[in-house]
């Protein structure tokens, strides 16, 4: 019985040792900063005033998000990004993928050539698109100018225009990896489907949406998830492209935190911001893993 238990008592010890690492970096790295960031969502601190400056203020940051003018549009605007950008790389991504699949062979030049800009520097990606953009001598402009448009938009000087310019931008240095990764499973799928639906009489179109559609789901499911994670973190585009304006037509959750957080040295309110834009991403993830429950059950 002893023996039995001090072997039981080792495997476990043996065991604890290799997830030992991990575990603390979870609880020192994770664990412990939610928990913090948690109380802190509750205090007003400005973090330059050292830790005796925290003072607890109840649900006064709350209260606060809902006559915050800033919040509410970068609220909006997060959700109205992630409305947009996912769906249309979703779409983009499956469609370029089918089309090199299919009809280009030894497509590895083409993948490569998509893949560039989502490896590229953001910086640097946002600086050609800023030059490109420009309202006044930009090339865009220029071309519309030379096709009849007399009053072409400001793009990102635009105070209607600023998010949707970001959201062609963002969309165009993702959409490669999405295209890559549809790939894979393109290639994973069963060639006799397809051979049966030929004989069968289906054509290319109803081949996809009938066949490739649905038995890419999978593949879908979690890029669409990654999405739209992705989407709510959003930051480095804001930040080089736009700063948030014109006004707060273009802030976003992720922005308006670093705003608040590093330029206003409001850490208390600051976490209080991150804990919405927790909460919205739960709400959202949560409802895509309902539906796709609904749609696999079926």
């Amino acid at each position: 019985m002893n023996k039995k238990f001090f072997k039981v008592n080792k495997e476990f010890l043996v065991g604890m040792g290799f997830i030992l690492p991990s575990l603390l970096g979870f609880l020192v790295f994770t664990f412990i900063p939610v928990l913090i960031s948690l109380f802190l969502s509750f205090s007003s601190w400005n973090f330059m005033e050292g830790w005796g400056a925290i003072k607890f203020n109840g649900l006064t940051n709350y209260i606060r998000l809902f006559s915050d003018e800033w919040f509410i549009n970068s609220y909006k605007n997060n959700i109205i990004f992630t409305a947009v950008t996912v769906p249309a790389l979703i779409s983009l991504g499956l469609v370029i993928a089918n089309i090199i699949n299919k009809y280009i062979y030894g497509g590895a030049i083409v993948r490569t050539m998509i893949f560039i800009p989502y490896i590229a520097s953001v910086v640097a990606v946002c600086t050609v698109w800023m030059v490109l953009l420009q309202p006044s001598y930009g090339p865009v402009n220029q071309m519309l100018t030379t096709l009849g448009i007399k009053n072409p938009p400001g793009w990102l000087a635009d105070f209607k225009w600023s998010l949707p310019s970001i959201m062609i931008i963002y969309v165009w240095q993702q959409v490669g990896y999405y295209s890559i990764v549809f790939l894979a499973g393109l290639k994973g799928l069963p060639e006799d489907v397809y051979e049966a639906a030929k004989v069968d009489g289906a054509s290319s179109i109803r081949q996809f949406f009938s066949i490739t559609v649905p038995l890419i789901s999978p593949t879908t499911f979690f890029l669409t998830i990654m999405g739209i994670i992705g989407s709510f973190k959003v930051f480095d585009q804001i930040s080089v492209l736009t700063q948030g304006g014109p006004g707060s037509s273009s802030s976003v959750m992720a922005y308006y935190v670093y705003r608040t957080a590093f330029e206003y040295f409001d850490m208390g309110y600051a976490n209080t911001l991150a804990w919405a834009l927790f909460i919205l991403v739960f709400l959202v993830t949560l409802v895509q893993w309902k539906m796709q429950e609904k749609f696999s059950n079926e």
